[in-house]
């Protein structure tokens, strides 16, 4: 479920600032018409920080109606309570998967996160994948903490977005005896972390570059490097400029360029600065992405 490539989908809004339907719809269908393996949503990427819960609960279900290839939810939150309850609807609605975040803001101890996390593993029927991505929460899932929660049924993977490759390596030599993936959350590190044992990656610059991302994932599984290395280094200055600012305001922008839906960004990102945006349009010119 959770090998290949499964883009982080941004929330397109209507210019009343309403989720977008139809643009979803579409966005959906130009992934999986570029060969993704499954898509996710409510994610950083899908501005969950500033959905509402009916509206989290709302893009969910688009996307699980919309797509033929598993769905992954974002249901993470600070709030054990909540992060349950988005769960339980996740699963009620079809979903395939639930990606939850770890708790930012409140920054538990080990204790704490595995209390966390196991709390909604045993009350909810649905695998399970941690997010670890220190950078936006403020803390670190150790290890150590991982392989412990790899040893439940229904935790099944972590996406890994420290951007410490010695970590990764921890993790996959802790978790090799479990049922247990550690799959990418940084575009730049897919390559590297499916040559340690990866499955693959939770991607953002897959929202504009799908068929490439691909390319590149299926080039290493099938035993060819020297494509895969190719394919790596073309990708990297538009990996580079999708991450200029805070994702995901440049995505969101990039998304808009390829002549996909997007709409504006909610407060209190903002859009990004015309030299930044000067070096987004390049990137994707570059590789004949906007038409």
């Amino acid at each position: 479920m959770i090998r290949g490539v499964l883009p982080a989908l941004i929330t397109p809004f209507t210019k009343d600032n309403k989720v977008d339907k139809e643009g979803l719809q579409q966005n959906i269908d130009f992934l999986i018409k570029n060969g993704v393996s499954g898509i996710v949503p409510c994610g950083t990427t899908g501005e969950s920080a500033t959905l509402s819960i009916e509206e989290h609960e709302k893009v969910i279900e688009i996307a699980i109606e919309c797509s033929t290839v598993p769905v992954v939810a974002g249901t993470g939150s600070n709030n054990t309570t909540e992060a349950l309850k988005l769960t339980r609807s996740a699963m009620d609605a079809g979903a395939d998967a639930a990606l939850l975040i770890t708790p930012y803001y409140n920054k538990p101890n080990d204790r704490g996160m595995l209390a966390h996390f196991k709390k909604i593993a045993n009350e909810v029927d649905i695998p399970i994948i941690l997010y670890n991505v220190p950078s936006r929460t403020g803390i670190n899932l150790k290890p150590d903490v991982v392989a412990k929660l790899a040893k439940e049924s229904n935790i099944i993977g972590v996406k890994e977005a420290s951007g410490n490759l010695e970590q990764v390596t921890q993790i996959l030599e802790l978790t090799r005896d479990e049922d247990f993936e550690v799959i990418s959350g940084d575009d730049g590190l897919t390559l590297p972390i499916m040559a340690l044992g990866g499955a693959g990656v939770i991607s953002v610059v897959a929202n504009v570059a799908p068929k490439l991302t691909v390319s590149m994932v299926e080039a290493f599984r099938k035993g060819n490097m020297e494509e895969a290395r190719r394919l790596h280094l073309e990708l990297a200055p538009l990996i580079r400029a999708v991450f200029l600012e805070t994702n995901p305001i440049p995505i969101k922008k990039a998304v808009e360029l390829i002549g996909l839906p997007a709409g504006d960004l909610r407060l209190p990102l903002a859009s990004m600065s015309e030299d930044n945006e000067r070096k987004l349009k390049t990137a994707l010119n570059n590789l004949h992405l906007i038409k």
